[in-house]
Order: structure tokens, then C-alpha cells, then sequence
């Protein structure tokens, strides 16, 4: 198993049962208001809901899309889907990407942002974060567009996660993923605060969505997921109001960084920086009971996500004053 963020058992484990403020995870704070679920949301099996379907391809734009247990399910499906190939992945990101197609027997090759372009013409599958977890990068519409098109030319697919995509969703490819070669996923996890649903989606052309779909198998999303995913994505007022306020904490968590002296990247929901050594600042905050994502492999740094109140923000504050790095 590879690391993630949200895990405070490790946290407990290694420092206490301190009053952790759990900012490992880059979620928004600000779940969405659940709504009361009948009954059949529990006691039926969750078979496809077509309502479900329309909302989300309305909310992303996207001409056809297959709801999934988290994009997780399908970072670790889609693999399967092709022969052995080359694939390359955009690095340093998301590590289940690369593991995933790696696990099913494909030849993987991971690749800075700046030289991904150059590299795509000895990859059959190209991947990339868009914004990139954890270090925030971003690649225009248009040069996504040119690359899945040159993929798609030669039989090859450019995979582009969304998953921090919904604060600024001006750069979403979604609305273009019935075009051959271009795949897209999206997480309700991530801007809805609703990690534990685990619902997400993948955009794509209907025939490659079918064999998806048919690799993954029935019931994939829980009935109580599905009811919740219809409500949240349908609540176009909430979604509104919820950018307005993570576009506001961002800007507020990153200049709180940028005060201490961390050069930050990422985007409305976490902060990310480089360090020179992650791990000593990581056990700093850790001591003041604050967890948050230590990377110490090829994104050598540390990325803190959204303080959830004002109480936690006093917190992370106190913590950054008061760390002396080592000399």
C-alpha cells in the first residue's frame, strides 16, 4: 500500500492521542449538508441511476460519464482495460497512477511537467493531475487538447485527473472526453469535503466507459453515495458559495506561508512547498498536533490543506512562529 494523507491512526500511533487538525488530505473543510435518505438508499442494491448520470454530466460538462467508487477504482481498472504498453506519467503527482499501471504489467516511465510534452512520442498512454497533487501545476485546454489528439492519432489515450479541478473549473477538459484518446476523471471527494462517499466519475467515449464499466463490475457505488452525489452536484447555490470561500481560505493559507518564509504552490485547497528537510518540520507541526502530508521522495516537501476553523487556524499559525529549522 502506498502513503496517503488522512491517515491519523499512523499519526496517533506515532506522537499520541493529541487534538489533531487533520490537514494531510487537501480537503475542503466544508462538507457538503448531507440530506435525509429513504430507506431503499440502504436496503436495495444500488443499481445504475440514470438521474445520478445527468446531473454529474451536467455539473462537469461532460457528454458521457460512468460513476465509480472514487477515482480510485478506476486509476486502478483502467489498466487493465490495454495491452502491455508504455505509459508516461507526469512526475512528481498522485503515486497510485503510476503504481496502478505497473501492477497490471505495463512498462511506465515517469517524467518531469516540463519536458511531458517532448516525451509523448515514445508513450501509448500519457497521464498527468491537472491541477497536479501535490505541487499544483497546470497545463492549458489547449495543450491537453493537442496531446490526446496526437495519441488518439496513433491509437494511445491521454488520461487527465481532475480531481482538484472544481474551485477554477475554466481548464476542465471534461466537456471534450467524447473524443478519441482522451480520458478524464473527477472526484466528488475533494471540493464537496465528502471523501468517505467515495464517489467519482469517469469521462470518456461511451464504448471505452462500457469496457470500464464491465471490468469493474455491478454495484459499484453504494445507494446512500448515489443519493448524496445526486443532491450535491444538483446544488448549483452551494457550489457557488463554496468556491467564493475556498478561493478566499487559499489565498489566505498560502499567504500565511509565504509570511514564514515557505515558497508555496497548489491550489484553493492546499498549500504545497519545497524543504529541504520535510521530515523535521513535518514532526514540528506533528508535535503541535497538527498532520499534515510529509513527502520525502520525488516531491520533497510538505502540503497543508484547509484549516477548519479559526481555532485551527490560530493553531497552524502558532506552529509555523515557532519552528527553528535545524542548523
Amino acid at each position: 500500500m502506498l502513503p496517503h494523507g488522512g491517515n491519523l491512526a499512523d499519526a496517533r500511533r506515532r506522537y499520541g492521542d493529541l487534538d489533531w487538525v487533520d490537514l494531510s488530505a487537501g480537503l475542503s473543510p466544508y462538507a457538503y449538508p448531507v440530506p435525509s435518505l429513504a430507506a431503499d438508499a440502504w436496503q436495495r442494491l444500488p443499481e445504475a441511476d440514470p438521474a445520478l448520470t445527468a446531473v454529474a454530466s451536467r455539473y462537469y460538462g461532460a457528454p458521457s460519464l460512468l460513476p465509480v467508487a472514487g477515482t480510485q477504482a478506476a486509476i486502478h481498472a483502467l489498466p487493465r482495460l490495454f495491452a502491455p504498453c508504455r505509459v508516461l506519467v507526469a512526475s512528481p503527482t498522485y503515486g497510485e497512477h503510476a503504481h496502478g499501471w505497473q501492477l497490471a504489467g505495463h512498462r511506465v516511465e515517469t517524467v518531469s511537467f516540463a519536458g511531458f510534452g517532448d516525451a509523448l512520442d515514445r508513450a501509448d498512454i500519457a497521464i498527468l493531475c491537472n491541477p497536479n497533487n501535490p505541487t499544483g501545476e497546470r497545463t492549458g485546454r489547449k495543450e491537453l487538447l493537442a496531446w490526446a489528439d496526437a495519441l488518439a492519432a496513433r491509437g494511445g489515450v491521454l488520461v487527465v485527473d481532475e480531481a482538484f479541478a472544481d474551485v477554477d473549473p475554466a481548464q476542465s477538459v471534461a466537456a471534450n472526453s467524447d473524443r478519441p484518446g482522451l480520458v478524464v476523471l473527477r472526484s466528488v471527494g475533494k471540493f464537496f469535503g465528502l471523501a468517505g462517499l467515495r464517489l467519482g466519475f469517469v469521462a470518456a467515449p461511451p464504448a471505452l466507459l462500457a469496457r470500464l464499466a464491465a471490468e469493474i463490475g455491478p454495484w459499484t457505488v453504494s445507494g446512500p453515495a448515489q443519493a448524496i452525489g445526486r443532491a450535491a452536484l444538483a446544488d448549483s447555490r452551494w457550489q457557488q458559495a463554496t468556491r467564493a470561500r475556498l478561493t478566499a481560505d487559499g489565498e489566505r493559507l498560502h499567504a500565511l506561508f509565504t509570511r514564514h518564509g515557505c515558497q508555496t504552490r497548489g491550489t484553493a485547497l492546499f498549500a504545497w512547498w519545497p524543504q529541504t528537510d520535510p521530515a523535521d518540520l513535518h514532526a514540528h507541526f506533528a508535535r503541535h498536533g497538527l498532520w499534515l502530508r510529509l513527502f520525502d521522495n520525488a516531491a520533497r516537501g510538505l502540503r497543508c490543506g484547509l484549516p477548519p476553523d479559526e481555532t485551527a487556524w490560530q493553531r497552524l499559525t502558532d506552529a509555523l512562529a515557532s519552528y527553528e529549522a535545524p542548523r
